[in-house]
């Protein structure tokens, strides 16, 4: 039977949706939440920390065991509809919740919630298409996931507008946080589960219940290339050091994630045509070009210009990636596969962020980019070399 068939092919349309949906939550709720817990609740920034470090703990855990309940049982969409639960929960009990024990409890709620959904929704992508179009299938998912972030903060923007004289304001904020996701869990019900069938021999190790060598190999050199790319907190920074103004950075980062929703598909199409590697290689230069511009530029202006190629990045990368595990990992492991890539990812992600402001307190704000670039490009040698084995393997796209 095609991964193609009866009813699957809505499945991509509707992660999407989901994914638009739940972002518009998060980017209403992220932007004001240590606004709340320091300037309503009064918490310290310490606690603050502590609070967001168990969601990435929560969120880095809870993929690999959703993807192994998701390969387990082979279905994924009650695991997605418990991930959104999880989360609308979380958010709206935080209007009730005043103390650090209860606010650092809802927010691991949330983290395992942001964890559990993501390994089947890849999985549905990945099995609603076909191989010769599943670079398209995940663009068009992160698209729509994409336009979501652009949209929450206009939202937010326009919540706070009209209830900037309510000394509630934060609250009535993080209730309707409820509201989009709501829509997500309504969504969650139309989702199809993939049909039972034979696996379907697309690696050199299907159907043996193990990852493949190169999956490893290629985890291997994502690890390289995050290394050097550090929380993109950092870029805002580097603006507002070059004289980007407050106001200026929302529309600056709307504008990277439009150049990113509006290129996902076409490069996510690219991928499907001239192989996932050779769009990668696109998108890791593209990372290397930003990161030495914010090295070496002295002027504001120059900072729109690279956000905007920095939307290019994000978008031959993201969807890219995803289909490339696809491509290379047994559909019986694809769950195991996406649970331990985005946990890796994320761990990978710590040091990262670390060393980037080691590197700035230590040795002035350029250096990290610097950096970031040099191991962009490291890990581009590796990618070609990588691909390479690949074709001499018989498993290059």
């Amino acid at each position: 039977m095609q991964e193609e068939n009866l009813g699957t092919k809505k499945n991509v349309i509707l992660v999407g949706f989901l994914s638009f949906f739940g972002g518009i939550s998060q980017d209403i709720f992220v932007p004001i939440l240590p606004i709340y817990l320091t300037s309503v609740l009064g918490f310290d920034k310490a606690i603050v920390g502590i609070a967001e470090g168990v969601v990435s703990a929560a969120s880095y855990i809870f993929k690999i065991l959703a993807g192994w309940f998701s390969d387990k049982f082979g279905k994924q969409k009650p695991i997605i509809f418990l991930g959104y639960f999880l989360s609308m929960i979380s958010r709206l009990l935080l209007v009730f919740f005043g103390t650090i024990g209860g606010v650092i409890g809802l927010r691991l709620l949330d983290g395992a919630g942001k964890g559990i959904k993501d390994p089947p929704k890849d999985v549905l992508v990945a099995g609603s298409s076909k191989k010769e179009t599943r670079g398209k299938s995940f663009g068009i998912a992160r698209m729509l996931d994409t336009l979501g972030s652009v949209a929450g903060p206009l939202v937010l923007f326009l919540l706070l507008y009209i209830f900037k004289s309510s000394p509630y304001v934060y609250h009535y904020v993080l209730i309707f946080c409820a509201v989009p996701l709501i829509i997500t869990l309504l969504l969650a019900f139309k989702l199809r589960e993939l049909p039972k069938r034979a696996v379907k021999k697309e690696s050199l190790v299907a159907g043996t219940g193990k990852l493949p060598k190169s999956f490893y190999i290629f985890l291997a050199i994502i690890i390289i290339f995050t290394i050097g790319n550090s929380s993109d907190a950092f870029l805002i920074l580097r603006a507002k050091n070059l004289g980007i103004t407050l106001l200026e950075i929302p529309l600056v980062i709307a504008l990277f994630n439009l150049v990113y929703a509006l290129a996902a598909v076409p490069f996510g199409s690219l991928s499907d045509k001239i192989g996932r590697i050779k769009t990668l290689t696109i998108g890791w230069a593209a990372f290397a070009l930003v990161y030495l511009g914010f090295a070496i530029t002295t002027h504001a202006g120059f900072i729109w210009l690279l956000y905007g190629f920095y939307g290019i990045y994000y978008a031959t990368n993201e969807g890219v990636s995803r289909a490339m595990l696809a491509d290379i990992v047994p559909s019986e492991n694809r769950g195991k596969a996406f649970g331990i890539y985005g946990m890796t990812i994320g761990l990978a992600a710590l040091p990262a962020s670390f060393l980037a402001g080691i590197l700035w307190d230590k040795f002035g704000a350029a250096v990290p980019f610097y950096f970031g670039s040099t191991m962009a490009l490291a890990a581009l040698v590796l990618l070609i070399i990588f691909s390479k084995k690949l074709t001499s393997s018989r498993l290059a796209t």
